[in-house]
């Protein structure tokens, strides 16, 4: 039987994140995946690798989710990627209600360099408000946890744990807060809250440089594992391990950064 994995994401031009990394990583765990792009974003070289964004038209974004649910018949899971504007969040939240997929992975990519803060602010806003309750799986980076915690810091493993839970009492059903190597615990390490299990998961750190892609590769392998059944938990130590290849394996290039290649895991 073949699973199916829809990503709702921004098309980032680089491919090395975005909705072009969660086709690869979908296909590298065994999973049929499609796309409704919710904007397309290019690195600018010539402004600080900030981020040229533009918005795709809200009834596109529903023409192309409608039409994966119609080809495939079927929706085993979801990945929500960069949304950008309240528009789009109301849409997409719509289409979540509308479907009911019955497993949604969100990454809360709360801020996009380059758009001015008050734009930032109604987006997170609208984020947190309508799409992040509809969610099976929140997969927040260190930053993102802080703001949807409503903490100042997190510079411990302890401070993690605490606002992983906040965030699961907010509605979340699943909690996996990023830290990777910032935490300086010599590891790669997130937290996993479910209400009831939460374990500290860490995988051997591959440097310390952060890695463009990691965290959409993370959310994408969650989504693919969920699609073929795996439990929550399960999902993400696998996710975890198939990040920690892809950044081995990363493609170093013109950039003042590496980005993330899918193809060293095997299940």
């Amino acid at each position: 039987m073949t699973h199916i994995a829809l990503a709702i994401a921004g098309s980032e031009a680089s491919g090395g994140a975005g909705a072009q990394t969660d086709i690869k990583t979908f296909h590298e765990l065994g999973v049929f995946g499609c796309t409704a792009l919710t904007c397309i974003v290019s690195f600018d070289p010539n402004n600080d690798w900030g981020h040229r964004f533009v918005p795709v038209d809200p009834q596109v974004i529903a023409d192309q989710i409608e039409a994966a649910v119609a080809v495939h018949g079927k929706i085993d899971a979801v990945k929500i990627g960069m949304l950008g504007t309240p528009t789009t969040i109301d849409v997409v939240a719509d289409a979540l209600k509308r479907y009911n997929f019955p497993q949604v992975v969100v990454d809360p990519v709360l801020i996009c360099k380059g758009q001015e803060p008050g734009a930032a602010l109604d987006v997170d806003n609208a984020l947190r408000e309508k799409v992040l309750p509809l969610g099976t799986v929140a997969t927040p980076n260190l930053f993102e946890t802080q703001i949807l915690a409503g903490v100042d810091e997190i510079t411990s493993v302890d401070q993690l744990k605490d606002a992983a839970k906040k965030i699961h009492d907010q509605g979340v059903g699943v909690v996996v807060a990023k830290a990777g190597t910032l935490l300086n615990t010599g590891t790669a390490l997130d937290v996993y809250y479910d209400g009831s299990t939460l374990e500290v998961l860490e995988v051997e750190a591959v440097g310390t440089e952060r890695v463009s892609g990691a965290g959409c590769t993370l959310a994408a392998a969650i989504t693919a594992g969920l699609a073929k059944g795996l439990r929550p938990l399960d999902a993400t130590v696998q996710a975890k391990e198939l990040v920690r290849h892809a950044i081995i394996g990363r493609m170093h290039g013109g950039a003042p950064f590496d980005c993330v290649y899918q193809g060293g895991f095997t299940v």
